[in-house]
């Protein structure tokens, strides 16, 4: 069961939390969170690519000649897919590539990567987060305190809306609830920082 020092606001260490195994102690399984991580980069595509086929291309509406005797091949019309202007033939068309893992696979991503940040000393628990107006500075000096660099991912207890506007101008950092916590969000942040309400309801909902 891992133990880990959490920290107040100000980088003070404040105590220590044990964090259940069944989420940050198991062992990572890299294939699954490959796998995770290819679900929601598809599922992030918008899919509106497009091309014109015979039927979408402007003109062609006469025969350009007529169909014998005039030695050439028969054409019915100028935008066959053969001519220069004409239309492309299984171009592609606009689509959701969208899909769906397996629920135990997913669940498994997730707790991979939570035990891979806690295994490698990227997980940082915070004894709360308060913030009682959206201001930028706030979210620079938690991390300052807290000797954090890196990108890092904040995860609180309930949606933090004044969380959530101190942090969107810093570069590389974001803030979730933790029923939004993603395996994609997860392992493209080098620091992860939870709250231990949020740690907790991790472990309620994935244990």
């Amino acid at each position: 069961m891992p133990k880990l020092t959490v920290f107040d606001q100000k980088g003070a260490e404040v105590g220590a939390v044990e964090l259940a195994d069944a989420v940050f102690g198991i062992e990572p399984n890299e294939h699954v969170v490959y796998q995770a991580v290819v679900m929601q980069q598809a599922s992030q595509r918008q899919g509106t690519h497009a091309v014109k086929n015979r039927s979408a291309v402007r003109g062609g509406g006469r025969k350009p000649w007529k169909q014998k005797g005039t030695g050439r091949a028969r054409q019915g019309s100028i935008r066959s897919p053969q001519w220069v202007g004409g239309g492309t033939v299984f171009g592609p068309t606009p689509r959701s590539y969208a899909y769906k893992l397996p629920k135990k696979v997913r669940r498994l991503a997730i707790k991979s990567v939570l035990s891979g940040k806690a295994g490698d000393n990227d997980l940082i628990v915070l004894d709360a987060l308060t913030i009682e107006a959206p201001k930028t500075k706030e979210i620079v000096a938690l991390l300052n305190n807290l000797s954090v660099s890196e990108k890092a991912l904040i995860v609180t207890n309930d949606v933090d809306e004044t969380a959530v506007l101190s942090s969107r101008n810093i570069p590389g950092v974001k803030v979730l609830a933790a029923n939004e916590v993603n395996v994609l969000d997860v392992v493209a942040h080098n620091k992860l920082i939870v709250t231990k309400e949020a740690a907790a309801k991790l472990e309620e909902v994935l244990g």
